[in-house]
């Protein structure tokens, strides 16, 4: 028989039960408020001609065209880059470090940089890559940019990952006369890649929705180019885009439009990221 609880001890429970719900909804409203704002306001303005062609004063047509090719070069840029040096330093970190110390301080490091703001990578970016390096604002130099900030976030859940796996797995591969590098290959990393390729999907939504880094980086164009060309031309993604339109151009309509599709492709990505971890687990 279940025990009955004081009067003030109920009202306690009941109180505080009411105010974790009450918490929880408003987070929920906020969210489907937002959601459903940007949707009425955005929704309605996306057209084929928006989507397939590109802004020109002579031709009186507004089109995203080339923000939308430059967030996929930016994406298949940054990625390419980051995967093998955020994958092989958690590697490193998991399973050849010896050096403690060491190890630490490179994890201090890298959570460090995941709380610094994305203007300052923005800053430096544009002074290391831009200045120092002499490359011009494109695709590179924010794409180079985009790796520094997202490394951390590579690496910190390959290591997560990668601790996921059982010790025993690691003995027993080594057991049965394995190499280091043939156990990893073989045994660790095909146990941990559900855990790596969530990391990675959810860092591509972070791609998607970066802005700040990226003015001082990747530049205002509105031209559409090939890959080649967009590497070192001036090339707004979407995120930049909605802040053109929004700020300099004064179109409201066109930027809400935009940020419906990022609302879009975030939970796309954001879904695809906990589908493709349970597949990927089972």
């Amino acid at each position: 028989m279940e025990k009955k609880l004081p009067a003030r001890r109920w009202i306690y429970d009941r109180g505080l039960r009411a105010l974790l719900w009450l918490c929880g909804g408003l987070v929920c409203a906020l969210l489907v408020f937002i959601i459903g704002y940007i949707f009425a306001r955005g929704l309605p303005r996306i057209t084929w001609e928006l989507l397939s062609t590109q802004s020109s004063v002579l031709r009186g047509t507004v089109g995203i065209l080339p923000h939308i090719a430059s967030t996929v070069y930016i994406i298949l840029v940054s990625m390419v880059i980051v995967l093998p040096l955020g994958v092989g330093a958690a590697i490193y970190l998991t399973e050849y470090a010896t050096n403690r110390r060491l190890a630490g301080l490179i994890e201090f490091a890298a959570e460090t940089l995941t709380g610094i703001p994305s203007i300052i990578y923005g800053l430096v970016g544009m002074m290391v890559f831009l200045q120092l390096m002499g490359l011009k604002a494109g695709i590179l130099a924010g794409g180079l940019t985009l790796v520094v900030m997202i490394l951390p976030t590579i690496i910190r859940t390959t290591q997560e990952s990668l601790k996921t796996v059982p010790q025993s797995y690691r003995e027993g591969a080594l057991g049965l006369g394995a190499g280091k590098w043939h156990m990893i290959r073989t045994v660790v990393l095909p146990n941990a890649v559900d855990g790596i390729v969530t990391g990675c999907i959810l860092a591509v939504g972070r791609i998607v929705g970066e802005s700040a880094a990226l003015l001082f980086t990747a530049g205002f164009g509105t031209v559409l180019y090939s890959f080649a060309q967009s590497l070192n031309n001036s090339s707004a993604t979407l995120t930049v885009a909605l802040y053109l339109y929004a700020n300099e151009r004064g179109e409201t309509e066109i930027a809400f439009a935009i940020a419906a599709i990022l609302m879009i492709l975030t939970l796309i990505i954001n879904l695809a990221a906990g589908l493709v971890g349970r597949r990927l687990k089972k």
